[in-house]
Formats: C-alpha cells, structure tokens, sequence
C-alpha cells in the first residue's frame, strides 16, 4: 500500500471485520480487454470470501475460468471537513482482495456458503426459511476468493490541518458521522394474514447500524 500507508491494515481480525460488517462487494475483472466492475452479495466463511449468482451469469462463467479478479467492500463511516478544500476526506473501512474465483463444485460446498449468505442477511433466517432444492442448487453458481491477498485501509477522526497554518482561519473544521439506520419490516402485500415479522428482522441490528 503507496498511498498514506499508515491507514493500512493486514491483520485478519480488521479485514474480517470489514468484510463480515458490509452488505455488498464489487467484483473487479477484465474481459477481452474490457474492464469491468460488478455490485454483488459476499459472505465470509473462515479463509475465503464467497459471491453467488446464476449460473447463467456471463460474469461468474468468467471468474470461474481462473482469470485474476478484485473483491472490494467499503464502508462509509463520515464526512471529514477541513478548513481548506484540499484537504476534505471521508471516514471509511475498506477491504480489497485479489486472486482467482475459483467454482464450488459440491452441493454440500454450495450449501455452506450459501447458509452463509442468508445468515448474514438475518442471523436465524436458514431455519426459518425453505432450503434451496437441487434444481436451485444446479442453477446457482458459488465462487470462492481465498484471503491470502487481502488488506483493509481505515480511516477515523477529523481533519489533519489542525496543526498548520490553516488552523488560524475562521472555518469550522470537525467531521460529520455518517450511519444506515433500519426501519421496521414491511411485509409483502400477498403475504398471508397472521404472520408475524421474525423477531430477528424486527430487531435488525448489525454493525454499523444504529436505532
């Protein structure tokens, strides 16, 4: 890491950290000269980081081809205001991982990650929830991304310019929090009269989420 290497991270526990906390990754590839860059579910199980689409995804028959990829997670944590324009910045926790996309094969393989998957959507949800049949499992494609290239970047606190010239303007300086808040659960409209919003969904708590 070149850039401000100080905000760099390469112990598991802060890469762990960020991946289990965030709701998207974006998977980075080149196809034919063409780069691309994809928003997708990920869910970490152990050493590896999964992603699952269809298997009709021109994207993952991709991946699954072995060619180099880039999984990033970011999470947006402020606004950081300075006193000078230059030096304005944003509070985050981000995650990069590289290395090849490799297929999950067994649907017992396909299984786990995808229990991961809907965990980390709802803790409890896989009980609560039907299974996926072996048909779903067959068209459902699960890549996994080792973690042995991986770093996290964190940044945290206000602005850096208080100790320069510029901290005797008269301009307010400081950072703004930024959090995602989760609202009650709306049911679907064909749902079924008598019954309830699982207590996990009601209580929706993970971190990074405040009431």
């Amino acid at each position: 890491m070149r850039r401000l290497p100080e905000r760099g991270r390469y112990d598991r526990a802060a890469i762990d950290s960020v991946l289990d906390a965030g709701l998207v990754a974006h998977l980075g590839f080149v196809s034919d000269g063409q780069p691309f860059v994809i928003p997708t579910l990920h869910a970490r199980v152990g050493e590896a980081v999964y992603v699952h689409g269809s298997a009709a995804s021109r994207t993952l028959r991709e991946l699954a081809g072995g060619i180099p990829a880039c999984l990033t997670v970011t999470l947006l944590d402020g606004i950081v205001l300075a006193r000078s324009v230059f030096e304005h910045s944003m509070n985050y926790r981000s995650v990069v991982v590289l290395g090849p996309a490799t297929p999950l094969v067994e649907p017992d393989e396909k299984l786990v990650a995808l229990e991961a998957f809907t965990e980390k959507l709802l803790p409890g949800r896989w009980a609560e929830a039907r299974p996926p049949s072996r048909k779903e499992l067959k068209a459902t494609t699960v890549l996994r991304m080792p973690l042995d290239e991986a770093s996290a970047k964190i940044r945290t606190g206000g602005p850096t310019d208080g100790a320069t010239p510029d901290a005797e303007l008269d301009v307010w300086a400081g950072h703004v929090p930024l959090v995602v808040r989760a609202l009650a659960p709306v049911p679907d409209p064909s749902l079924r009269p008598g019954i309830p919003a699982p207590s996990g969904a009601q209580r929706y708590r993970r971190p990074g989420l405040v009431d």
